[in-house]
């Protein structure tokens, strides 16, 4: 179905039903359900994170336990965001502007939290590539790979892209394949390569996200985004279920970025007060 059989479509159930259908500026259907998925991971982090200021700020040790205990679902709430936004990405007119504005965003963390916060007093907290500059990296590449990406078939471009992401997803740990490819241990002197997955024994950041193995559950996204660029997903994906889940999605990278000062404050506030 071409895009403007699928405008005309649209438009006119618009016009006639009075339906909530949403257009992005590309004429494609905004597919809301994406809105609400990547809203609840950015609401589950910043609970999780709420738990680590209490512990850290307040110095309450059920904050701490609390914090590590959701640990074991931190990897899900940021899997489920990476493969949103690597859907996200296939739809978007120009992912390298948009990946060069996260990647901004990113660096503006780490001078913050490695730079700005030790300087106040503030340490534990330093965050080298974190999500933000993961995710800048991943749009930035798949946005130059695009034209190959587009020819590539997209039910094989997922298999293999899933495969490598669980392949590779041990690379902290010296290994892949599972633990059956064990890695040399000089990729692991030298913290320049964090963006890789490689780092030394030294190294710690608070939110780290290498692009290897995250960069491959992205692409998993780009590839089904071929679906949704297509329309070719069920109707329910596109109506609307929360509003407010749809607003934090929609501005996901601002309340990345506001969460912690505001989380900050408001503990520093009680802890005036306790």
């Amino acid at each position: 179905m071409s895009l403007c059989n699928l405008n005309i479509r649209y438009s006119y159930g618009t016009i006639c039903k009075r339906s909530m259908v949403i257009l992005l500026k590309n004429g494609i259907r905004r597919i809301l359900i994406l809105d609400e998925i990547r809203g609840f991971a950015i609401v589950c982090m910043v609970l999780h994170h709420m738990f680590y200021d209490i512990g850290f700020v307040l110095g309450l040790k059920w904050g701490s336990r609390v914090f590590d205990f959701l640990c074991l679902f931190q990897p899900v709430f940021w899997a489920v965001f990476i493969l949103t936004s690597g859907i996200c990405s296939r739809l978007s007119r120009s992912p390298v502007k948009r990946g060069l504005i996260v990647l901004a965003a990113g660096f503006i963390v780490t001078l913050v939290t490695a730079v700005i916060m030790p300087k106040m007093g503030i340490e534990g907290a330093e965050i080298y590539f974190g999500v933000l500059s993961c995710l800048g990296c991943c749009m930035i590449i798949t946005g130059l790979l695009m034209p190959m990406l587009n020819r590539c078939n997209e039910k094989i471009g997922m298999l293999v892209s899933a495969f490598l992401f669980f392949a590779a997803y041990n690379i902290s740990g010296k290994s892949l394949l599972f633990g059956f490819i064990k890695l040399p241990e000089y990729f692991y002197q030298y913290d320049f390569l964090c963006p890789l997955g490689f780092y030394s024994s030294t190294f710690q950041s608070a939110d780290y996200f290498p692009l290897i193995p995250w960069l491959f559950l992205f692409l998993v996204g780009v590839f089904i985004g071929k679906y949704a660029k297509d329309g070719a997903f069920h109707k329910k994906a596109y109506e609307s279920h929360s509003k407010v889940l749809q607003l934090v999605g929609k501005n996901s990278l601002w309340v990345y970025l506001a969460h912690q000062p505001v989380l900050y404050l408001i503990m520093y506030i009680i802890k005036i007060f306790l």
